[in-house]
């Protein structure tokens, strides 16, 4: 009774940890637009600072969606326009392109989106992230994060939108 009892749980357990990894969100935007995500995972943590980001996507193009924290105020925030230095594992640098900066949830949240080039997607699938660098603006400047947690998630998200885009056109 136990063993069964234990195996059922243990099963239980790993459908719903390899299920968690590909839970695609969908958010349909004021301008019509409708973006698929995942939750945001926590990539950076000290007591002084923390970053949260994901993948987004419309279906055509992936963005790495990033939640700074702390953040400027929106009148500074929303003049962050800089690109994003991305440092893989393999030491390849990506320059992501600015697209958006959002305050969400009662402007308690900071979004910045930054536009993955299609002719990264590749070595972004391939390989994890080790840092990003991003400017947070005149009275800070730049900010880099060197990933302590989570190095494989924008890996492992862009996977999922990957094989679940070859999926639909097997279908």
């Amino acid at each position: 009774m136990i063993r069964t009892m234990i195996v059922v749980l243990s099963m239980l357990f790993c459908s719903i940890a390899s299920n968690g990894q590909c839970d695609i969100l969908s958010r349909v935007y004021p301008d019509g637009s409708l973006l698929y995500s995942m939750e945001p995972v926590k990539f950076y943590w000290t007591e002084a600072k923390e970053l949260y980001g994901n993948v987004v996507t419309d279906k055509e193009n992936y963005f790495l969606s990033l939640r700074p924290v702390p953040f400027p105020e929106k009148a500074a925030g929303k003049k962050l326009k800089d690109d994003l230095v991305l440092t893989l594992s393999n030491q390849q640098v990506i320059e992501l392109s600015h697209y958006d900066t959002q305050y969400i949830k009662n402007d308690s949240i900071m979004e910045i989106l930054y536009l993955l080039d299609k002719k990264d997607v590749k070595a972004a699938h391939q390989h994890e992230a080790l840092s990003v660098k991003l400017d947070m603006g005149e009275s800070e400047g730049d900010r880099t994060y060197l990933f302590k947690l989570h190095k494989a998630a924008f890996r492992d998200q862009l996977e999922c939108f990957l094989s679940d885009e070859k999926n639909k056109k097997k279908e």
